[in-house]
């Protein structure tokens, strides 16, 4: 049963804002460059795996503890220096030291989610402590709020400055640069809807991992003796593998020279074949078998310091190619506002054009300075809306940038992905309202929103508080949505509402992501509590939280009267079903979209906007793809192979099954064509003898036998769980010797993807196993029921994942496939999505700078922006949304957003009438899945002088519920040369 709709009421609140645990005292930060980093990861605290289970998944246990021994300082604590510090302390950083010398004031309010209007006049890093130690309580906080030294600099493994002087920068930077280990630098500032972000991790900063991807694979079916030697592989998979890729062999029978473990280099990389940069004509004859892995070299950069860069930038990383000229400008803007601060003590004042003028000829001053390297060109309206809102830090920027720059201090500790180099400009202009702004708009009015009055102006941000946003899901997303929506004043007024649904509960490894939640929170509703805390940043916020899932079932709920009143929907969901129901719904009723996800480091956002661009639905991922059940069952080769099996059966057949398949085919077998049955990418299993020593043997038992006795009610004793006693049972365990049959049917179709088989009579076995319950029933006790068990993969104490990991690992060792560990599989056969709080920040952020543009109207669609982003790699890619695909009849056109009504309570042939009019032959109308009416059947004709609305009572059994005005058909058309016609859907309001 789905929970019933409620919302956030005063009880509710003061309970999940009960007293919370005592956050621990910060402490100083350490100098850990005194010790050796692998010594450091050594010390480093256990991996809480409830808690990191989704960021272990993409940076692995490594780069976790080396995070965990890392201390990093963060200056400037407005917008952007909060959520940097919230991204590094969700990671797990070992300490983030705070910096800042300024008060809270109200502009503050706009962008920093960790301070209340009670905070202002205190200091902004002391302010931010309390609520951001809450985020995690194994990350030490502390706060330095007077000047910084650059000797003070040197017990950080990376600094982060957010708002400081070139000048002071470049002093920073030298010494960071120089010092022995090099300190990674990191600059970034956000000023209104600008940003930029410079790196430097030293004179030689080693990448291990470049872009975090699993290492490609290929199973070998031939190779050559050639020089260069031609490499086949088998044809079930694509290779992935580049020109100039280095890889090993293992596993190769004949020519077993490549099993040496050398890295080779491959060329002319092609979908199931290369060759490689060797001469293989005097090795042995390549019999069968090998596996050929893709070797991820490490990278080493060599970094520019700031004082070198700002003169020979290189290279700048690109997000738009739209503006493919727009970073050398913003590199010459940022360094004219500095020289305008540092001149005038001040920000130029929104809307002041004295003061843009002023920036514009100290950009212009900059640029002739440079020689040769200058621009022609100097775009000075851009310049001047980067003059007039350069002193906001608006909160969507400061998510965007939070997220890019936490990421690069994750890479800098850890060495894991490929650091920004080393310039980033970015700009969302496009964002501004469409109409000019008038000085007098931008006017502050004294209140928490000014930072962003003085970029949009004050009729924009009243659009923005009256808005009614339906917000579906308040997860890892929801939670920075949420975050975002309340500083920017969405739905902040008495006029405006933001319903937000989720029918989720909060669990334990939410926390290192989904920042609203606390560890007393756990159980709890995630939509009350995230949309309770959304209150406590923004008390004016208007939010209604349900626990419904959006979907069919709950169109009473969620009804027409619900979603005509929406200005537009946020999507912050986990499942492509959820997805495409939501999207239908705003296409129904003409609403815009927000969709957006994450996988890992990567994001992406869309912008579903009426009538201007494509709907979700319109363009498709592939399917995921399902390995064949014969490889599943008998011939995996890889661990995703068995963890399938695995998480499918509970049953111990890593015996006798492996002995029945070896039997019917043995390892000298030929297929009907005279080839070898056992050529890749099959495997030759090798049965398992049952070993009480053997650790993972024992440990599959263990868990196995438990899991048997809950399911049964048996009670478990506590020598069960004694590794010993446990040994000397299951010796005493005796099993008959295996037979092999005759005549076994074992699946080979690699096209069978169903765990079931139809090769006998379903009904036939139902009634068998019916006849055999219905004589083991009357003999057992009165009362007795078994306990079906269901599978939790994340209670690391339910022996779930220690049953499903042993199946695994010993279905592997049977196939001679490399073993993995208990948390490996739980991420595989747990279907667990690899997440990280930084590309979740970066995606809301854009998303919520496309909101401004949806809620002031008027926009073209070359304004919006969809975006894929990889925070590993770095790339940032952005494109204007693809448009929808117009259909033309005649002098009409529509698209997926169009919806034909009509008006009155009529009758099919007057339906039939008014489409005849239009040029249309409808030939067939349903509603749903119920035929109304089709010209080749002659009874229908009888109920053309029906009311359509009587007819689809009658015939679909629709009740056009109460709430509902009228009754929606889909209508089949010819033109008069009989060439079908897609229609839009057909709505008659009855009522």
């Amino acid at each position: 049963m789905l929970p019933q709709k409620r919302g956030v009421d005063a009880g509710e609140v003061q309970d999940l804002h009960n007293k919370a645990p005592r956050p621990a005292a910060p402490a100083p930060a350490q100098d850990h460059h005194k010790e050796d980093p692998a010594h450091m990861a050594a010390r480093a605290p256990e991996i809480d795996e409830d808690l990191h289970s989704r960021q272990l998944a993409v940076y692995g246990r490594e780069t976790m503890k080396r995070l965990f021994g890392s201390n990093v300082l963060v200056s400037g604590l407005q917008g952007l220096g909060a959520e940097i510090a919230k991204n590094l302390v969700l990671a797990g950083v070992k300490s983030v030291t705070l910096h800042d010398d300024g008060k809270v004031d109200l502009w503050d309010l706009s962008s920093n989610f960790f301070l209340s209007e009670k905070d202002i006049g205190l200091n902004r890093a002391q302010a931010c402590v309390p609520k951001l130690q809450e985020l995690n309580n194994a990350v030490i906080i502390s706060t330095i709020t007077g000047d910084l030294t650059k000797e003070q600099l040197s017990n950080f493994q990376a600094v982060v400055f957010t708002d400081i002087s070139i000048e002071k920068a470049v002093e920073f930077d030298d010494y960071c640069h120089s010092h022995q280990p090099p300190i990674a630098f990191i600059k970034s500032e956000v000023r209104g809807l600008f940003g930029s972000v410079f790196c430097d991790f030293g004179p030689e900063f080693t990448v291990l991992d470049v872009d975090g991807e699993e290492p490609h694979t290929g199973i070998v079916a031939s190779i050559s003796n050639d020089n260069p030697a031609l490499v086949s592989c088998v044809d079930d998979e694509r290779l992935e593998f580049q020109d100039g890729d280095l890889v090993i062999f293992s596993e190769v029978h004949g020519m077993t020279e490549l099993n040496d473990g050398k890295p080779r280099k491959i060329k002319s990389a092609r979908p199931y074949s290369f060759t490689l940069e060797e001469d293989t004509t005097s090795y042995g004859t390549y019999i069968r078998g090998g596996i050929v892995t893709q070797v991820k070299p490490p990278k080493v950069l060599k970094f520019k310091t700031l004082k070198e860069a700002i003169k020979e930038p290189g290279e700048f990383l690109m997000s738009d190619f739209s503006k493919f000229d727009r970073p050398p400008l913003l590199h010459l803007a940022f360094q004219a506002l500095d020289k305008f601060r540092t001149e005038l003590l001040r920000f130029p004042i929104a809307g002041s054009a004295e003061d843009a003028q002023k920036l514009i000829d100290f950009a212009i001053s900059i640029n002739e300075s440079l020689g040769e390297s200058k621009l022609e060109e100097i775009d000075k309206k851009l310049l001047q809306h980067f003059a007039s809102g350069s002193r906001a830090i608006l909160n969507p920027m400061a998510a965007m940038f939070g997220g890019i720059v936490g990421q690069e201090v994750v890479k800098a500790c850890s060495g894991k992905f490929h650091p920004l180099y080393q310039f980033f400009y970015f700009d969302s202009v496009e964002s501004l309202p469409i109409e000019p702004l008038e000085a007098s708009d931008l006017k502050p009015e004294n209140s928490r929103y000014d930072a962003q009055i003085s970029v949009f102006g004050t009729k924009l941000q009243k659009k923005l508080e009256q808005s009614k946003i339906f917000m579906v899901g308040s997860g890892a997303l929801g939670c920075e949505f949420l975050k975002n929506l309340a500083l920017m004043g969405i739905s902040c007024s008495e006029n405006g509402k933001l319903t937000v649904t989720d029918d989720d509960v909060i669990e334990k490894s939410n926390l290192s992501r989904q920042f609203l939640f606390r560890d007393w929170n756990i159980g709890q509703p995630k939509s009350t509590v995230a949309a309770t805390a959304a209150m406590a940043i923004n008390p004016k916020l208007h939010v209604e939280a349900l626990q419904n899932r959006a979907s069919p079932e709950t169109e009473n709920v969620f009804n027409d009267a619900f979603w005509e009143s929406l200005d537009a929907v946020v999507n912050a969901l986990d499942n492509v079903t959820a997805r495409m129901y939501i999207d239908s719904r705003c296409v129904y009723f003409q609403k815009p979209l927000l969709e957006s996800g994450t996988l890992g480091a990567k994001c992406n956002t869309q912008m579903v906007i009426p009538h201007l661009t494509e709907n979700y639905g319109a363009s498709r991922d592939p399917p995921e793809k399902q390995a064949p059940m014969c490889t599943v069952h008998s011939f995996p080769h890889n661990i995703d192979h068995c963890l399938t099996w695995a998480r499918s059966e509970f049953e111990d057949y890593f015996a006798n099954r492996v002995k029945q398949l070896t039997f019917t085919f043995p390892e000298d077998a030929m297929t009907s064509s005279g080839a070898p049955f056992w050529s890749a990418p099959k495997r030759f299993p090798r049965p398992l003898e049952f070993s009480s020593s053997d650790p993972s043997h024992l440990n599959f038992l263990l868990a196995a036998s438990i899991l048997r006795a809950e399911t049964f009610g048996i009670p478990i004793p506590d020598w069960a769980k004694n590794p010993k006693k446990l040994a000397e049972a299951v010796d005493k365990v005796i099993l008959p010797d295996f037979q092999p049959k005759q005549g076994v049917k074992i699946e080979t179709d690699e096209k069978a993807t169903s765990l079931s088989s139809a090769s006998v009579d379903d009904a036939a076995v139902i009634e068998e196993l019916i006849a055999k319950l219905e004589a083991i029933s009357k003999t057992l006790p009165p009362g007795f029921h078994m306990n079906p068990i269901q599978f939790e993969k994340d209670d690391d104490t339910n022996f779930h994942m220690d049953l499903i990991a042993g199946f695994a690992n010993m279905r592997a060792r049977n196939y001679s496939i490399p073993e993995v560990d208990k948390l490996k599989a739980k991420f595989i056969a747990g279907r667990i999505i690899p997440a990280i709080a930084t590309s979740t920040a970066m995606a809301t952020g854009l998303v919520c700078l496309e909101l401004y543009k949806v809620l002031a109207g008027g926009h073209k669609v070359e304004d919006y922006r969809n975006t894929f982003a990889n925070l590993a790699i770095p790339l940032f890619s952005m494109a204007e949304p693809v448009p929808p695909k117009t259909i033309k009849h005649q002098d009409m056109a529509w698209t997926v957003w169009d919806r034909w009504t009509i008006t009155g309570n009529i009758t099919l042939r007057e339906l039939l009438e008014w489409l005849k009019e239009k040029g249309l032959n409808a030939y067939s109308i349903s509603c749903g899945t119920s035929l109304l009416y089709n010209s080749m059947f002659p009874r229908h004709k009888e109920r053309l002088d029906k009311k359509v609305v009587d007819v689809a009572r009658e015939v679909a059994k629709v009740e056009v519920p109460s709430y509902r005005r009228h009754l929606d058909v889909v209508v089949a058309c010819e033109d008069d040369d009989d060439i079908d016609v897609d229609i839009p859907l057909v709505s008659i309001y009855f009522r």
